[in-house]
């Protein structure tokens, strides 16, 4: 899918609405709009990479500061003293969706495992 037809990137030029929980030069993160769990918080790098496969070592930086967004977002929902989830799903039989990397931060209810 290209840039200019991705929802994500949509959302992140702010063409399409989103509830955004946070936002800075890298990343975006908002609600998502089918939530799984009581709160479910979509994380997206603003730079249009289609999945996990397609990471290469000069978006580490980005990819590593998701990891510390999603720590910093889950402290702040109250999340860290009972435990949450950060899931990414790469592929069609991984249950990727939308083709722009990102992450789901999950919390407010319990896992089970093995998840799927």
């Amino acid at each position: 899918m290209s840039e200019s037809n991705c929802l994500f990137c949509k959302i992140i030029s702010h063409e399409l609405d989103a509830k955004i929980v946070y936002e800075d030069e890298q990343v975006i993160a908002i609600e998502d709009i089918n939530p799984v769990a009581p709160v479910h918080i979509l994380l997206i790098p603003k730079k249009h990479i289609e999945s996990l496969d397609k990471v290469t070592e000069q978006d580490s930086v980005i990819v590593g500061n998701i990891q510390i967004i999603a720590s910093q977002i889950a402290k702040d929902l109250k999340l860290s003293e009972n435990g949450y989830r950060v899931v990414n799903n790469c592929g069609k039989l991984g249950g990727q969706t939308v083709y722009h990397i990102h992450y789901h931060l999950l919390g407010g209810r319990e896992f089970g495992w093995p998840p799927g």
